[in-house]
This record gives C-alpha cells, sequence and structure tokens, in this order.
C-alpha cells in the first residue's frame, strides 16, 4: 500500500531526525614530550574540559578553547618550572592562532596538540629584601631548588606576611627582576620588598548589610583598638564572629587611606544568615527502635546576635528499650559577654525516660558561661536547679539538686564530621548539693578520641574512643535513676541491646552503675571518594563502685562491620554488629545514622 505525503511534511520529518542527531564530536589528540606533565597538562587544558562535556561542542567553542590553551598550557609548564616550552595547536591542521572568529570552519574533526616541555629550570638568583628581622623564605625558594612559579608568589607572600605580622600593615612588593637564562636552564629571581611604617588598629567602621547593631559587632569582634596592627588579631576578630552562627560571611579589612597619628581604620563587612531556621534528623536501631529529632532557631533574637534555640526528640519509638523516651530543650546563648571571648548562656530541659529498668522525669535550669580560651579550647562553668522523680527497683524517688557544672571541651582533630588524625577530649564534673530528697555527690563524665590515618591520600584511619563514668557520694539505692550508667547500643557498645549490661540485684531486678568504662576502635578504609567501610570492636563495664576498676562489675563486647557512603551533610551509617561476650546476647544488631560513629 502507498501513501503520498505533502513535500513540506517529508521536509519536516527530515528536519526533525537531523536534529535529533548529537553534534560532531571533535577527536582531540594531545602529545607532551620530554616530561612527565601530561596530567597536569590535560587538567589545565580547556580543550579537554570541553570533551568532558555531555553535549558535543560549537566549532567557535572548540576555536576559543584552543586559543586560550596557548597561555592555559604555558602558564603550567611556568608553574612546574619549565620556561622554554614550546606549545602548538593545530586544528584539522590550521594552527589555531590563525584562526578568525569571523571565519570559522563549519565542523572540527580534529585538534592535535603538542606540547615541548623542555628542560626543568632551578633557581640561579633567589633573593627576597628587605626580610622581616628573625624571618626566613620558604625552603624552596633558595638557589638551586626547583624554580617553580608557586615558590616566587609564597616567598613574596610569606615576606610581605613576616612584615604585617610585625605592625607593618601596607607591606608589599616593591619590585621583582625575573631572568631566565636558557642555556643553563637557570631562572634568577631577585625580588624587593616596600616594609612601609608600622600601623596601630584605628577605628573599626561597620558597613551595612547586617541587622545586628554595630556596637554589638564590635564587641563580638573584639579587635584591640590602639594596638599595633597584627593579622592574627584581624584573624580571630574574624572567627569569632563567624563563630556565632549569625553571619554567612564576616570580614575585617584595611582601610584604603590611613588614619592620624599612624593608625588605620578596619572597615567590617558582614551578611546575616537567614534569622530563623529548623533541621531534623533520624536514627534507627534494631533494638532501640526510631529515634526522632528536630529543631528551631533564632540567630538573632534581640539585635546583638543572640541565639534562641529550642529541640526537640523523641527515642525508642517501635522498640524494645522500654518505652518512649522524650526530651525537650530550650537554651539561649549570648556572644561576647564580658568580653569577646566569654559567652553567657540559659538552658532548661525537660527529659522523661521509660527504660526497662526504671521510669524518671527530670527539669533542669542553669545558667553559665563558656569560655573560648582558645580556636581548640572551649572551658563552661554553670549553675543550676535539678527537679526530679524516678521509680526503679529500689522505689520511687523524689528529690531537689543545686548543681554546679564545670566542663572542658578540647578539639584537636583534623575534620570534626570525620575525622582522620588528631584527638578530641570532654570532659564533664557536676558536683550536686542535695536540697531536699537526697544527700551530695559528684558526677563525672569523660568521652576521649583519638584518630591516625595511613597509606596514600589518609585513606587508612584508625579510630579509637574511651568513655568514662563516674557517681560518687550517692549509693546505688539513693542515686537518681537517670544518673547512673548502662552499657549497650549504638553509644557504647554495638553488637548488644540497648542497656543489657548492668547491675544485677536477684530476683529479675536490676539497676544502672555507679561506674562506667567504654573502649571502642574503628578501622576505616575509604573505598572511593564517597563510600567506605569499617571495622570495629566495642566493649564496656558496668561496676556498683563509684569509680570503674574493672573487678567488681561486668564486662560486656561486641564487634562488626559498616558501610559508609559520604553525602553534602555527613556520612550515612550502617553497621551490622553482633555480641561477642558478656550479657545481653540476643543476635545481630542494626543501626543506621548520619556521621560517624564518633
Amino acid at each position: 500500500m502507498r501513501f503520498d505525503l505533502p513535500l513540506r511534511i517529508v521536509f519536516a520529518g527530515a528536519l526533525a531526525a537531523l536534529s535529533a542527531l548529537p553534534l560532531w564530536a571533535f577527536e582531540l589528540d594531545l602529545q607532551v614530550q620530554g616530561s612527565d606533565l601530561r596530567d597536569r597538562l590535560s587538567a589545565a587544558s580547556r580543550l579537554v574540559q570541553l570533551t568532558t562535556q555531555e553535549t558535543p561542542p560549537e566549532p567557535q567553542d572548540i576555536v576559543a578553547a584552543a586559543q586560550a590553551d596557548y597561555g592555559v598550557l604555558v602558564s603550567a609548564l611556568y608553574e612546574t618550572g619549565h620556561y622554554g616550552g614550546i606549545v602548538t595547536i593545530r586544528i584539522d591542521g590550521r594552527e589555531a592562532a590563525s584562526i578568525s572568529q569571523l571565519d570559522l570552519p563549519p565542523r572540527v574533526g580534529r585538534v592535535a596538540v603538542s606540547v615541548q616541555t623542555g628542560a626543568p629550570f632551578r633557581f640561579g638568583r633567589a633573593d627576597i629584601a628587605p626580610r622581616a628581622p628573625g624571618s626566613r623564605p620558604p625552603a624552596g625558594f633558595a638557589p638551586d631548588a626547583p624554580a617553580e612559579l608557586g615558590q616566587i608568589r609564597a616567598a613574596v607572600d610569606q615576606g610581605i606576611a613576616d612584615w604585617q605580622a610585625l605592625g607593618h600593615a601596607r607591606a608589599a612588593l616593591a619590585s621583582q627582576d625575573i631572568v631566565a637564562r636558557h642555556g643553563m636552564s637557570r631562572l634568577d629571581a631577585v625580588l624587593r620588598l616596600a616594609p612601609g611604617r608600622v600601623y596601630r588598629f584605628g577605628e573599626v567602621i561597620v558597613r551595612e548589610g547586617s541587622d545586628v547593631r554595630p556596637d554589638r559587632l564590635r564587641a563580638i569582634a573584639g579587635l584591640p583598638v590602639g594596638a599595633r596592627y597584627d593579622p592574627a588579631e584581624i584573624a580571630a576578630a574574624e572567627r569569632r564572629l563567624r563563630r556565632t552562627g549569625t553571619f554567612g560571611s564576616a570580614t575585617l579589612d584595611p582601610s584604603e587611606t590611613d588614619g592620624p597619628n599612624d593608625t588605620i581604620d578596619m572597615i567590617l563587612t558582614a551578611s546575616d544568615r537567614p534569622k530563623r531556621s529548623f533541621g531534623f534528623g533520624a536514627e534507627l536501631a534494631s533494638f532501640e527502635g526510631l529515634t526522632l529529632s528536630g529543631y528551631w532557631q533564632h540567630r538573632n533574637l534581640l539585635g546583638g546576635a543572640e541565639r534562641l534555640r529550642v529541640e526537640a526528640e523523641v527515642a525508642g519509638i517501635g522498640g524494645d528499650s522500654g518505652g518512649e523516651d522524650t526530651r525537650l530543650r530550650i537554651r539561649f546563648d549570648r556572644p561576647a559577654t564580658f568580653n569577646q571571648d566569654t559567652d553567657f548562656y540559659i538552658e532548661s530541659e525537660a527529659e522523661t525516660r521509660n527504660d526497662v529498668d526504671f521510669s524518671s522525669r527530670t527539669l533542669h535550669v542553669f545558667t553559665g558561661l563558656r569560655r573560648y580560651a582558645s580556636p581548640q579550647q572551649e572551658y563552661d562553668v554553670a549553675i543550676g536547679l535539678m527537679r526530679g522523680l524516678s521509680n526503679d527497683a529500689f522505689g520511687q524517688r523524689d528529690y531537689n539538686f543545686l548543681t554546679l557544672h564545670l566542663g572542658a571541651r578540647l578539639d584537636y582533630r583534623d575534620a570534626p564530621l570525620d575525622a582522620k588524625n588528631g584527638w578530641y577530649a570532654d570532659l564533664r564534673l557536676t558536683p550536686m548539693f542535695g536540697l531536699t530528697g537526697s544527700d551530695d555527690g559528684l558526677l563525672t563524665t569523660a568521652d576521649l578520641r583519638g584518630y591516625r590515618s595511613f597509606g596514600a591520600d589518609d585513606r587508612l584511619t584508625v579510630a579509637a574512643r574511651v568513655q568514662l563514668g563516674s557517681l560518687d557520694g550517692l549509693a546505688l539505692a539513693q542515686a537518681p535513676s537517670d544518673m547512673l550508667f548502662y552499657s549497650g547500643g549504638g553509644g557504647t557498645v554495638r553488637g548488644q541491646p540497648f542497656q543489657s549490661n548492668a547491675i544485677d540485684l536477684g530476683g529479675g531486678l536490676r539497676s544502672g552503675g555507679r561506674a562506667f568504662l567504654g573502649l571502642s576502635t574503628e578501622l576505616r578504609f575509604e573505598i572511593t571518594d564517597r563510600i567506605g567501610a569499617a571495622g570495629f570492636f566495642d566493649t564496656g563495664y558496668i561496676g556498683p563502685e563509684a569509680f570503674p576498676d574493672g573487678s567488681t562489675g561486668q564486662w560486656h563486647s561486641g564487634a562488626g562491620f559498616g558501610l559508609r557512603y559520604q553525602t553534602g551533610v555527613g556520612a550515612i551509617r550502617v553497621d551490622l554488629a553482633a555480641p561477642v561476650s558478656g550479657p545481653g546476647n540476643e543476635g545481630p544488631q542494626i543501626y543506621i545514622g548520619i556521621g560517624q560513629a564518633f
């Protein structure tokens, strides 16, 4: 059977079919002669980047990239100390530099790039002066060292920074004399600096752009007006502003004009993050069940970067750990109270717990100060009131405490969310003075972590953790149930059921212990940039004594393996663990959460 179609329909169909075909894809041939720099040059090349596009490029894009590659590839050679290189780029046999954008080829079939790197150069002269007293140039900027362009930049940057650290705020490069001696493959670099005068900090001028009051911005930054100019003080001031969590960015830059009496005003520019935000989290364990948490916060409550944060959590949903637990926490923080490195806070926390061995309700209100001694060291002191009601194997107790909180947090990890090297310590002392229903006591907790990585790109990481808990001054029968320690579950011993290690009182009754010791080790390995694996072993001890001695109580342990998948907000963690020894042997346990276990 035959159908006769109008010519315009046939033409439209042919045009549609042609438009569905891919554009002409070109062939790229990159030849690097005389060196092993192919990977580095490929990474820099605009033409190579075009070949990775999903859509084949147009001829004008190819010509533009080829013409840009002359300078790009020569710059890459300079960065590696090759100053005699020759770059040739031909598009279908024509030198790319000779092709006009007004006379482009209709299509491009083959692009041939040839790079002759030449011999690597070394420094003949490497001289920078005057240098700040007591300073030294970078080790790579010296006679006979590889004459990489980056070493010259580093020498200039270091020389200026050394002078600025002594108060010479406007130190700059005055002149440079760089000569390549091709016959000897030597590069002579003579750099001259102009230190300028010594300055002191002038006024802090706040630019518009933030809803935080200017006086509070200055107080939080804490720049020492009148002191000698010091870049370290500027970095510390910017760090204090970022620490509040209120600002998306915050910078301090010297004014372009000098102030009176050798002072230099500083321009403070800050942009606010959204005032209100919220978030949520979830963690699933086969025994404990589902834990849901969420928060809402205001980052600039009173116009001075004050923070109000409300957190809520429901745990034990659908689990076998006794029932659902709830927690509501409200906290107010005011940065830069008394001085720029001390925050004031008020916190209130209400909690109900329905565990297998006890139930409790507590309300704790306290106020305190947090001192930032350095970027790695924080210290807390607070005073509070605690009201509680607990019901356990010893009966029901109603108690009131006056509490004192002393804490120290030392964080020397390279990356807090996924550490590879360094260590971390969180130490807490809580003296409790019984007002009604209880004697005085001392609650002590410690969390110590260490990390060490090995191999190419630190892909293999050994992580270790020690947890310590102690309750002194209160007998088991008198101590609030939620202050006693248990072991087992995702936060202590994986593979063992939640709170499976406790003090056996006989007759099927149990109690938490006054002493706890937890030891954990993990071996983590990055299989790809996103996927990782881990093997781990955890052990825990619960004892009736005030300080864990390891002999009067009971140990248990668990081991397993897991997978990690890196996302933009942390690693998704899936662990499968089984009991190894001790009480609580109920088969494998599964743990799913966000972030590393510790």
